[in-house]
């Protein structure tokens, strides 16, 4: 049946924005980027680790959605880190507020959020 998750997609309102935070803020590798031209859009496929991706979209004015976590719908992504002091400080340094680091109470590991350009919760978590 299922033996992974291949990607995530997001659409974002302002592209150059999302495509300089998702490649400069969290470093994801750049695999493909096409401009379709029937859409007025750009899909730019990143490489979160092999075989998993963010497929980030553009569309000429995308409906805004809520998107806070207890929001109907996908609540967050959450990216799994070696070292969670380094990647807030590495985001940190690129103008990103982290919210205080948490511990989860129920694996004992250590994890924080922050927001995308569009306000996407995003979870960076420990081990």
């Amino acid at each position: 049946m299922l033996k992974a998750i291949h990607h995530v997609a997001i659409i974002c309102s302002d592209y150059p924005r999302s495509k300089a935070f998702y490649t400069d803020v969290l470093g994801l590798k750049v695999i493909h980027e096409v401009y379709r031209e029937a859409r007025d859009s750009w899909k730019l496929d990143l490489e979160v680790s092999p075989g998993v991706q963010i497929e980030l979209f553009s569309f000429p004015s995308p409906p805004p959605r809520v998107s806070r976590p207890e929001a109907q719908g996908l609540r967050h992504i959450a990216f799994a880190v070696e070292d969670l002091d380094a990647a807030v400080a590495r985001i940190e340094a690129h103008g990103v507020v982290c919210e205080p680091i948490r511990v989860d109470e129920y694996t004992g590991k250590r994890f924080t959020f922050f927001a995308d350009p569009d306000d996407l919760p995003v979870e960076l978590y420990e081990g």
